[in-house]
């Protein structure tokens, strides 16, 4: 379900329902993910609470949960039992079974036949594995009935939600006769939305729905590949694809987003050869050609299958869906009935019957891999959604993505390095001028930069971070650290919080010495404390004097070296955000040829030639390997052994030794 207008994008609704169809169709709408819980509500009301649930889902046993909790129950030592699971390789994806394991390990039957505990063990978790042990519910799945769900199916109730759920699983619950909507939460229509609040905060108004579809500057980005942050567009592989294609209209992107997946990968070469004039598009028949001409000859939707069939051979779109389900699942006791009607429906609309035979196994050859173009369609509006408001207002458009991947590092990371790339400004996280999440700030006249978000600094806490910046907001800036401490809430900010803003340099608007407040943290909680109880008990300081840094008596301590100001601020951060820690040394390494990561990706991509990068160290790990001793007793032996032969064999190897420019650089290799 979405907001596209299906004539123009030629999405079919007999993909979706049709009176040929027998099983029942799935919903899929996405929602801004803060207000998905709005819907599920809006729907309750709007359909009645006891025609609206969940859907049960049931999690089973499988190999190491049955092990570990028969072994929890037959009391056999953990760490027996958590060896023994470690043995069952761990594959999420493709679960394997505990019999499968045994079979594929000689350890199990060695372990069996020396402890009959293990044994025991074993053998009631192969009973016991695949049964279900808990009930939980659908993440997104609801069922919505035209009658009370008690008069249906029988219903379960959750103590973690005040909504019904359905004792039966999906699929029963469809032979029930309920329709199940899927109701997702999608970043991404958050990111927009986000967007678009902070267009509006400048008084810019947008509406993404009714943006033009053709905007030059959009496809001129994208044709570079520079689609960090655009939806479904970002991965590394999808970029290279961006640029290989030149994307030049919407209907492009859709293609772009229904091909890069398994399978239809491999019609990516024709694509890109048919669309660039390098191969000339092959149309199969006059009447397909309308069908295939935006994706240049290749078929690449389920619903240009089903139009295939519908004009080429004469199927109603309800018969082609069949078509194209018996094509995609390629169902044999359907297919050859199939092949005789589409040609027989071919050879009456006047087409030979050769041609009909051909036109039948390559449309099948396409429709294994086909996609469904209303998916594909959708999504490629919000893609090209999210890459419009990058090309005309990346600001606000980087600050919303950001702020939506606040907490994770990596991502923040990607999106830093592509403001750099892109001239943006990333002003670092400041207790006077950052909110919670990243925010669009102006730097000087109509020049916008993005500030860090105080809450994407490490193990500081977002509902603190919150109360920090609300108190900014009612009483104005911090004006000292004394003045911090005073107003803060010791309940909900401690040593921890206040060290991890030292580092990161939020404090810096008010004292530039990192290693001081670093070093004061406990003391500022301390004092922090000691107001806040006065306050509480309505005491008031005697002198009735502005608190300040002596009366705290902060550390005087001389401020981080720089290098160590990068290293605690990297700690804090999770990257380099002000400078790097090499930016000293660039004019001596550019002497020395170094080169970039950035430019190794791309201009070293021959594999030729020597490279020479430079680094810096971030950890060092010293460890003692327990075993030392003993090795080194077998090593001493093996050195002895081999330095009483080692006369011979330089005898053997002496014909080498005209190798060397240097005869005895050859033995000295020996002395070790």
């Amino acid at each position: 379900i979405t907001d596209l207008d299906p004539i123009e994008f030629g999405l079919i609704f007999e993909r979706f329902l049709n009176p040929d169809r027998i099983s029942m169709p799935d919903f899929d709408i996405d929602f801004c993910q803060e207000r998905r819980d709005e819907v599920i509500e809006y729907v309750r009301k709007k359909y009645g609470s006891d025609r609206v649930a969940q859907i049960i889902t049931f999690g089973s046993l499988q190999a190491r949960a049955a092990l570990r909790d028969v072994g929890r129950v037959l009391q056999i030592p953990y760490n027996v039992v958590d060896k023994i699971c470690k043995m069952v390789p761990f594959n999420p994806a493709n679960p394997i079974k505990l019999d499968e394991a045994i079979k594929s390990d000689d350890r199990f039957a060695e372990i069996i036949e020396q402890d009959e505990d293990i044994k025991n063990l074993i053998d009631i978790s192969l009973k016991l594995e695949g049964l279900y042990r808990h009930a939980s519910t659908h993440a997104a799945g609801l069922v919505i009935s035209d009658e009370s769900l008690t008069d249906i199916v029988p219903l379960y109730k959750d103590t973690k939600s005040d909504m019904p759920v359905t004792q039966f699983s999906m699929k029963y619950a469809e032979m029930s006769g309920l329709v199940k909507f899927d109701f997702l939460g999608l970043k991404t229509l958050t990111v927009i939305e986000k967007t678009i609040q902070f267009l509006k905060d400048k008084n810019i108004i947008i509406d993404p729905n009714k943006i033009p579809l053709d905007d030059e500057k959009t496809f001129s980005m994208l044709k570079k590949g520079d689609s960090i942050g655009v939806f479904q567009l970002e991965s590394g592989g999808m970029r290279d694809l961006l640029k290989e294609s030149s994307p030049s209209k919407i209907e492009d992107l859709i293609a772009l987003i229904a091909l890069y997946r398994p399978g239809p990968m491999e019609n990516i070469p024709k694509y890109i050869a048919c669309k660039n004039g390098m191969e000339k598009p092959e149309f199969l028949h006059e009447t397909i050609e309308p069908i295939v001409a935006d994706t240049y000859g290749v078929i690449i939707y389920q619903e240009q299958v089903m139009q295939i069939a519908q004009v080429f051979a004469g199927y109603s779109l309800g018969q082609a869906d069949i078509l194209r389900r018996a094509m995609g699942k390629k169902i044999k006791s359907e297919m050859s009935s199939q092949r005789d009607i589409f040609v027989k429906g071919a050879i009456k609309l006047g087409v030979d019957e050769k041609r009909a035979k051909y036109v039948f196994d390559l449309v099948d050859k396409f429709a294994g891999y086909g996609f469904n173009k209303a998916h594909s369609a959708g999504y490629g509006i919000i893609s090209y959604q999210t890459a419009w408001l990058k090309a005309n207002y990346p600001v606000e458009f980087m600050a919303a993505s950001m702020s939506l991947d606040i907490n994770n590092t990596d991502k923040l990371n990607i999106f830093i390095k592509d403001l750099k790339n892109t001239g943006i400004k990333i002003l670092p996280p400041d207790i006077n001028y950052s909110d919670t999440d990243f925010a669009v700030e102006e730097i000087e006249d109509n020049v916008f930069g993005i500030r860090y978000g105080l809450s994407a600094v490490k193990n500081v806490g977002r509902q603190a971070m919150i109360g920090l910046v609300k108190e900014r907001e009612i009483n104005g800036i911090y004006k000292s650290i004394g003045d911090f401490s005073s107003r803060i809430n010791p309940g909900e900010i401690n040593k921890r919080q206040i060290e991890s803003l030292a580092k990161s340099g939020s404090f810096d608007s008010v004292d530039k010495n990192r290693a001081s407040i670093f070093s004061s943290s406990e003391k500022i909680i301390k004092f922090s404390s000691k107001i806040y109880e006065d306050k509480v008990s309505k005491q008031s300081n005697l002198f009735g004097h502005d608190i300040n840094n002596d009366e705290m008596n902060i550390n005087d301590i001389d401020n981080w070296s720089e290098l160590d100001l990068l290293k605690e601020e990297f700690d804090s951060v999770g990257f380099y955000l002000s400078s790097h820690p090499l930016d000293s040394y660039k004019e001596g390494l550019a002497r020395l040829g170094v080169v970039s990561y950035d430019q190794v990706l791309k201009k070293y991509t021959s594999g030729n030639g020597k490279i020479v990068l430079a680094g810096s160290v971030e950890s060092v790990q010293e460890r003692v390997y327990r075993g030392f001793k003993r090795e080194q007793k077998y090593f001493d032996q093996v050195r002895a052994e081999f330095i009483s032969k080692k006369t011979e064999l330089l005898d053997m190897v002496s014909s080498f030794k005209s190798e060397f420019s240097n005869p005895k650089e050859f033995e000295n290799m020996f002395e070790f």
